[in-house]
């Protein structure tokens, strides 16, 4: 990836080594939103702490810049950026870094303040005691969720504030009613009345903008967690290790989805709702000061709601969970489904898979049935309560008056407190499904939050950024996930750089295994994986990918253009890169037939090419960041034979000097390769230069089928 053109990410790399911290340009951007192919100011935050360094954007003016905070990033006027290393502002003089070049030079402030954008990135490295990290300048460490919600903190105290001052107006219209019943009535006071009115009138104003601000802070809050919380959601789903992935792509993709009932939870109906909650005790204690005793009965109406809801809540969560386990199931049927459409038809497959989308279906509407009902009667319940509280309130106030202890006016503030009271109640207990259904989602995501990634942020690894080629299996063994029984036992073999070969053998007797183990998709049992007399566990994953040039034997394209799928891991690779890659792999052949050439859609998952086609790009691919090392399972497998031949001679130019190794079952192909591994049952039987292995397969010596 040639990332000469995005200078943020080029001081970050010499940031990096200046902080002991060696880093590759590919590590520290991989996997990242980049926009317009490069870092923005808050993406270098997140590619920051990659290199194990905290970073912050600030607006700083140069004359309040102390030297003590160096080095930082100034952001320049042309989108550029340079490192300033020191400043002198006696001498009004400072030295800074060029990205491009790495070089330093001396500058006066006044030119520089010329070219300054007026913001700049502090860096400093994060500071590690004892393994536990103190973000200094970014303060994003905590939870993945709760620590998220903490960010906006500040708007939530203010949205109590409001909140707060909301539940106070609410008294105004019950004090508004009592004294118009005790005061203005009896007396013919209408002066007052007015007044009163006037008062009350003015309170409902500053409610109404006091409601519609409280929306809206609680929805802007709600909004900046979402984009916070999704997109640390897919960064950890790319980063997971992929031994760890769920089996299930449907039903993780539906847990996944899931996140939207957090998101429902957090709007600004069940946060006002929640909000509200607390200030109950202020309307029980009005009642308990002008009405005196009629305070019991809503004292009392509230916990009987509360108690209710918590005998109900077990069985709604089992309903909760019983529902989400269906739809992951169901989700799971349709995805593959969807996916594996051909062999659905082909082979009849469509009675068994209806089966299991009504079994589905039918577990999710008898759990949800139960959900949605057990959910009602407390809604029901505590409707019915808060009907039953206010005929108390009213037999209880009337005898109060008759003793004239209560009046009139406040026998109605007092009903009308009561229900005010009781409210939040009866929409909390509607809000109880959701809060199961979030909790759940909750649950579920953290699971997939704590699952361990390729890149743990504690490891540090041995920077390589140029890999030759030499590879070397140690007695490696390996078991898949889940299963007993060894896909490969003892394996150990070196291949040199630049040597070119072949594994051979069965299906199903470990050649692809060999191969994702040596990409780093998998780790070993046992034993140990060394490139260039390196580990394997201690290579970054992405320095290990981009020194290797993979082809799949099932090949994955994305909906999009030729271009864009070649170029999917390398978007700033140059049209020359992409010509030659093309070229050489075959892809220029039918892209050139095409009115649109390079921009020809290729479908979905490339429905719209041929096998031989989408293997071509694949082969573009692996080509076009040339790699030292390629890895390719069957590449030719889907080429017809004048194909298959064009791709060999292009293939031999490419080889030259790079270390290959292919696995495959077409003897055509091993005009390519120097040397032969034979692997049976997960053990190399045979290893040796390409005739003598072949000769003594020709001879029966190996029973091997190729």
């Amino acid at each position: 990836m040639d990332a000469s053109h995005d200078p943020l990410l080029d001081c970050l790399v010499l940031l990096a080594q200046q902080f002991r911290r060696p880093t590759s340009a590919e590590v520290l951007a991989d996997g990242l939103p980049l926009v317009d192919n490069r870092l923005t100011p808050q993406l270098f935050v997140r590619a920051a702490s990659r290199a194990g360094l905290a970073a912050k954007v600030a607006e700083r003016p140069l004359n309040q810049l102390s030297s003590l905070l160096l080095p930082v990033v100034l952001m320049l006027k042309d989108q550029g950026a340079c490192i300033l290393q020191e400043i002198d502002h006696e001498r009004e003089e400072a030295v800074v870094q060029q990205p491009e070049s790495g070089g330093s030079f001396s500058i006066s402030l006044a030119k520089l303040q010329e070219q300054y954008s007026g913001y700049l990135i502090f860096i400093r490295q994060e500071y590690n005691a004892g393994g536990n990290k103190s973000r200094i300048l970014d303060g994003r460490s905590g939870h993945w969720f709760w620590g998220t919600l903490k960010r906006s903190s500040r708007i939530y105290r203010d949205v109590l504030v409001a909140s707060f001052l909301i539940n106070l107006f609410v008294l105004a219209n019950p004090l508004f009613v009592m004294n118009v019943y005790d005061r203005v009535v009896p007396n013919g006071a209408v002066e007052t009345l007015w007044v009163l009115a006037a008062g009350v009138m003015i309170v409902y104003l500053f409610d109404f903008g006091l409601k519609m601000l409280r929306a809206y802070f609680i929805e802007v809050a709600a909004k900046k967690s979402d984009v916070l919380l999704s997109a640390q959601i897919f960064e950890k789903v790319m980063r997971v290790r992929y031994d760890r992935m769920p089996a299930s792509v449907g039903a993780f993709a539906s847990n996944l989805r899931e996140f939207d009932s957090i998101r429902n939870f957090l709007s600004s109906t069940t946060n006002t709702v929640l909000i509200d909650i607390p200030f109950m005790l202020i309307y029980i204690l009005v009642i308990s000061l002008i009405g005196g005793p009629l305070v019991v009965i809503p004292a009392v109406a509230i916990p009987v709601i509360i108690i209710y809801a918590l005998i109900v809540r077990p069985k709604l969560r089992d309903s909760v969970e019983k529902t989400f386990a269906s739809s992951a199931q169901k989700n799971g049927t349709l995805v593959e489904s969807l996916t594996a459409m051909e062999t659905v038809k082909t082979q009849r497959a469509a009675s068994p898979l209806q089966e299991r989308w009504e079994q589905a279906v039918g577990y999710i509407s008898r759990w949800g049935l139960r959900s949605r009902m057990l959910s009602s009667s407390v809604v029901t319940f505590a409707g019915a309560v808060q009907q039953l509280a206010s005929v108390l309130i009213i037999i209880g106030g009337v005898y109060l008056i008759m003793e004239q202890e209560l009046s009139l006016g406040a026998l109605i503030a007092c009903n009308i407190l009561s229900g005010r009271a009781i409210a939040p109640m009866a929409q909390v207990a509607s809000l109880i499904i959701q809060y199961e259904q979030s909790a759940k989602a909750l649950k579920t995501l953290n699971e997939i939050m704590e699952l361990p990634v390729e890149r743990d942020e504690d490891t540090h690894f041995v920077h390589r950024a140029t890999l030759e080629g030499n590879v070397e299996f140690k007695g490696v063994s390996f078991n898949y996930p889940g299963v007993e029984y060894a896909a490969l036992q003892k394996v150990s073999f070196k291949v040199k750089a630049g040597e070119r070969v072949a594994m051979i053998g069965r299906i199903g007797s470990g050649k692809t295994t060999i191969e994702k183990l040596l990409l780093g998709l998998y780790q070993p049992t046992d034993g140990a994986i060394l490139l260039d007399g390196v580990d394997i566990n201690q290579i970054d994953p992405v320095d290990l990918r981009r020194n290797t040039g993979y082809v799949p034997q099932d090949v994955m394209l994305f909906a999009g253009s030729v271009r864009d799928n070649i170029l999917i891991g390398s978007p700033r690779a140059s049209d020359a890169d992409m010509l030659k890659a093309a070229r050489l792999a075959g892809v220029d052949q039918f892209v050139n037939l095409h009115p649109m050439g390079f921009d020809m859609p290729v479908g979905e998952r490339g429905q719209a090419l041929s096998g031989g086609q989408k293997q071509a790009i694949a082969i573009a691919r692996a080509l076009l960041h040339e790699p030292n090392m390629l890895i390719m399972d069957e590449p030719s497998n889907s080429m017809d034979n004048a194909t298959e031949e064009q791709f060999k001679r292009q293939l031999t130019q490419v080889i030259e000097g790079r270390t290959l190794l292919m696995v495959t079952h077409k003897m055509s192909l091993l005009s390519l390769v120097d040397r032969l591994i034979v692997v049976d049952q997960g053990q190399i039987v045979a290893d040796g230069p390409k005739d003598t292995v072949l000769e003594a397969l020709k001879q029966g010596r190996l029973q091997v089928r190729r």
